[in-house]
């Protein structure tokens, strides 16, 4: 990923442009939030939403279908989240 202080591109797999809804759960599953996943690659995604701080710093990913990824967030932005798939 690029690193914003260092500008550093540190992605392990090239990622591709996508536009595909997701949802972020956490809680064991008791709160989700709804978000875009913007890129996807097999080690990580970028995720757009409307405030991603309310994002916890570990969560599943849920895919349309219903596939769910567990995620570390790796960079945070008011309305973006980098992360990456921790059984990648």
């Amino acid at each position: 990923m690029v690193d914003p202080v260092q500008g550093e591109n540190k992605r392990i797999a090239p990622r591709l442009r996508s536009l595909k809804a997701g949802r972020i759960v956490f809680h064991h599953g008791g709160s989700t939030l709804d978000c875009m996943i913007r890129n996807l690659s097999e080690t990580g995604a970028k995720l757009a939403m409307e405030q991603a701080l309310l994002a916890p710093d570990t969560f599943g990913l849920q895919f349309q279908d219903g596939a769910i990824r567990p995620c570390t967030v790796r960079w945070r932005k008011l309305t973006e989240l980098g992360v990456s798939f921790d059984d990648a």
